[in-house]
C-alpha cells in the first residue's frame, strides 16, 4: 500500500528545464557548438557535467564554464516570470492532502532554488518532508535523495511513489527501490525510459487517486 508521494521539482512540478534548455543552447551556438536535446536530457535532474564535456570537444574558441554559468543565469531571468505549475500538479497535491498521504520533495537542485518557487506558488506548505542536492554528497542518477527521503517519513522503499520527468531521476529512483511514474516535459519527452512503473503525458491524463489503484494493484 503506497502511503508517500515523492516528487522531483525541475521539470516536473515547474518546468525550468525547457528554459534552461533554450538559453543553453542559444550560448552554445556562440561558441560553434550544437546542443541537442539528447545531449542535454543527461544533464536533467543531475549535474551540468555532460554539457560541458560536450563543450570540451566541439568549441570552437576557448570557453570559461563559470562565465557561461553567469550568462546562462542572466538570460534564464528574461523567462522566469512566464514560468507556471505543470498541468495537474496542484491537483496532485491537495488529492494526496485530502488521502491523507504524505508528500515529499527530493530535488538535485539547491533548497533555496527550490523554495522560492514553492513560496511563489503557494504549495510550500504540501511538503512534509524535502531534501535538495546541497544537503546530499551525491545528487541523482544516484539513490541518495530518495533513499534519505524515504528515511525521514519512516517509510519502506514499496509505500512510495516517485514522480519523475528525467531520466537520471527515474534511474535514481529505481536504484532507491521505489517505483517511478514518469511524466516527460518538452525536453524529456524524447528519453528512451526504461523500467518506470508508469508514464504519462501529463498528470492531467490520469488523477492521482487512478494512478494509485493501479500501483496498488
Amino acid at each position: 500500500m503506497i502511503k508517500a508521494v515523492i516528487f522531483d521539482f525541475d521539470g516536473l512540478i515547474v518546468d525550468t528545464e525547457s528554459i534552461w534548455f533554450d538559453v543553453f543552447q542559444e550560448i552554445l551556438q556562440e561558441y560553434g557548438v550544437d546542443l541537442s536535446l539528447e545531449t542535454f536530457s543527461k544533464c536533467v535532474g543531475s549535474t551540468d557535467d555532460a554539457l560541458y564535456e560536450h563543450m570540451e570537444i566541439h568549441a570552437t574558441k576557448p570557453f570559461d564554464r563559470m562565465e557561461i554559468d553567469r550568462e546562462a543565469e542572466k538570460r534564464y531571468q528574461d523567462f522566469v516570470e512566464e514560468l507556471v505549475l505543470r498541468n495537474g500538479v496542484l491537483d496532485y497535491l491537495k488529492e494526496a492532502k485530502r488521502l491523507g498521504i504524505h508528500i515529499g520533495l527530493a530535488s538535485s537542485s539547491g533548497m533555496d532554488w527550490v523554495k522560492r518557487y514553492l513560496t511563489r506558488f503557494g504549495i510550500l506548505s504540501y511538503f512534509d518532508v524535502m531534501w535538495t542536492g546541497d544537503q546530499v554528497s551525491e545528487v541523482k542518477p544516484d539513490p541518495e535523495l530518495y533513499e534519505r527521503t524515504i528515511d525521514s517519513l519512516q517509510l519502506q522503499p514499496e509505500e512510495a511513489v516517485v514522480f519523475e520527468d528525467s531520466g537520471n531521476g527515474l534511474l535514481a529512483a529505481r536504484r532507491a527501490g521505489i517505483p517511478c511514474v514518469v511524466v516527460p516535459n518538452r525536453v524529456t519527452r524524447q528519453i528512451s525510459f526504461e523500467g518506470y512503473a508508469l508514464k504519462l503525458s501529463s498528470m492531467e491524463e490520469k488523477s492521482l487517486r487512478e494512478v494509485l489503484a493501479y500501483l496498488n494493484n
